[in-house]
């Protein structure tokens, strides 16, 4: 069973901005005064979890953050992460930028351009990923890198023995 947690004793300015808690337009703050005077009225994590509909980690995490931090958890902080896993470390990135520099077919695929989600693909079995990363993945780790990802010209090629010349009329 877990060890019963109830918020600290409460200041009456502290109990104060609790009270007008209740009257914001805020969910986030709403809810969170509303667990902890519940808790400052002695009912336990389960009791106040099951009258708000919510779950009682929730009551417990809004518990301690007040504890610690006072009226500061009434406020809705970043949900962005404070750090963000690199599925690509610098050498990994290189050899993504070198292998689209190759065509898909010498891979096996069936087509000459690449798409995101085959470089994708095509990282993850040739061991440049640990698994399968996603088309978005692949975009931010090459604007990481500087390269802009646009439909591929100048690396397609042609196993035609006049394409540079042909090429070089069309593009000058």
């Amino acid at each position: 069973m877990r060890t019963l947690i109830f918020v600290r004793p409460l200041t009456d300015t502290e109990h104060d901005a609790l009270t007008r808690g209740l009257h914001s337009s805020s969910a986030f703050t709403l809810r969170r005064c509303q667990i902890l005077l519940a808790s400052a009225r002695g009912e336990r994590t389960p009791q106040i979890a099951v009258h708000l509909g919510c779950d009682d980690q929730t009551v417990r995490n809004t518990i301690h953050a007040f504890n610690r931090s006072g009226v500061d958890a009434l406020t809705e902080g970043s949900s962005r992460p404070h750090r963000i896993a690199v599925a690509f470390d610098a050498p990994a990135a290189e050899r993504l930028r070198a292998l689209l520099h190759q065509s898909p077919r010498a891979f096996g695929k069936p087509t000459s351009v690449w798409t995101l989600d085959l470089a994708a693909e095509i990282c993850c079995a040739e061991g440049i990923t640990a698994e399968r990363v996603t088309g978005e993945t692949i975009r931010a780790t090459l604007k990481r890198l500087g390269v802009r990802w646009q439909r591929a010209k100048q690396w397609i090629t042609s196993p035609d023995p006049a394409y540079a010349r042909k090429k070089g009329g069309a593009t000058d």
